[in-house]
């Protein structure tokens, strides 16, 4: 049957009807306006999936369930949003109120809804869509304002046996290193999030005023990539030193997780082509094992946005 999948979002909840062949068949948006109350908020959630079945010429009865990706920490078990700074919710019981909202305003009966956090939504749908290879085991890691991760192992999404695992942008590779907006120091996200790559420029760019840097008002990281590809030396130079940091991350997790595929995905990964290649070398170079063991493959995540509405809808198994 066809799902439902819902990417909850600080400025969009995005939705779509997923079918059998996880393709997007109807899709919309409506503006989270995080301000408000989480009921309010829930309110619209249902009033957009409504919108969808009917569009699609279905009724909830059609529905196999629906799926949710929340940032935050969650409780899959109960979907329960435990915490999450970008809607402001504290213990709000997701699944259960769009639940209950639904079947109030409709005689379908009980619906299925399942929550994860985003992240691992769109580690899911990244993995479904990647029909011609077959993998089981992957992990992405989304390098934006922060580092987000999700993790699928055999096929499964990974989420730890506690709310809040399955953080990689957390795990620690220079200790008593940067401050980490978790609190912590020497955090992966601290060195390879966008914002950290964006600070790293800055700092160059005050240091070489003739660098392409320098002249580049507003800084951020696509302007960090196109002064990589003008071969300018300052951001050549703080770009070779992310991608070691980054290639320490992956090997990090490749160690413990030995997947098939590592995913990269955000804004950085406009400059994929000037990555892969030295990724893939820090890897072979300094995983467990060496060259007798196997690798990961090293994939720029493909479906943006779309991953984490498809990623969503498979959590209704």
């Amino acid at each position: 049957m066809k799902r439902v999948g819902i990417d909850l979002g600080g400025t969009y909840i995005k939705g779509g009807i997923v079918d059998e062949e996880n393709r997007i068949i109807a899709r919309g948006a409506t503006p989270t306006m995080a301000e408000r109350e989480a009921e309010e908020i829930i309110r619209d959630m249902a009033a957009l999936v409504k919108k969808l079945t009917e569009e699609a010429g279905m009724t909830l009865r059609d529905i196999a369930g629906i799926g949710i990706g929340s940032p935050g920490t969650i409780d899959a078990g109960s979907g329960v949003v435990l915490y999450s700074n970008n809607i402001r919710w504290e213990n709000v019981p997701l699944a259960d109120l769009l639940a209950g909202m639904l079947t109030e305003d409709a005689d379908c009966g009980a619906i299925k809804v399942r929550v994860s956090n985003d992240a691992n939504c769109a580690a899911l749908g990244e993995l479904v869509c990647d029909t011609d290879s077959g993998i089981q085991s992957a992990v992405l890691l989304t390098l934006g304002t922060g580092v987000g991760s999700g993790i699928i192992l055999n096929g499964k999404l990974y989420e730890g046996e506690q709310p809040g695992g399955a953080e990689l942008g957390h795990m620690v590779i220079c200790h008593g290193g940067r401050q980490c907006s978790c609190g912590r120091k020497g955090c992966l996200e601290a060195y390879v999030s966008a914002s950290a790559l964006v600070e790293d420029a800055r700092q160059a760019a005050r240091e070489a005023e003739d660098s392409a840097l320098y002249a580049l008002c507003g800084l951020n990281g696509k302007h960090v990539i196109e002064a990589v590809r003008q071969k300018d030396a300052a951001a050549v130079k703080v770009f070779e030193r992310y991608l070691e940091y980054l290639g320490c991350g992956i090997v990090n997790i490749i160690n413990i997780f030995r997947p098939e595929v590592i995913y990269l995905g955000g804004g950085i990964c406009e400059g994929f082509d000037l990555m892969e290649e030295t990724l893939q070398k820090y890897v072979r170079e300094n995983c467990f094992g060496g060259e007798i063991a196997a690798a990961a493959q090293i994939k720029k995540a493909a479906h943006g946005n779309d991953a984490g509405i498809i990623g969503a809808a498979a959590l209704i198994d």
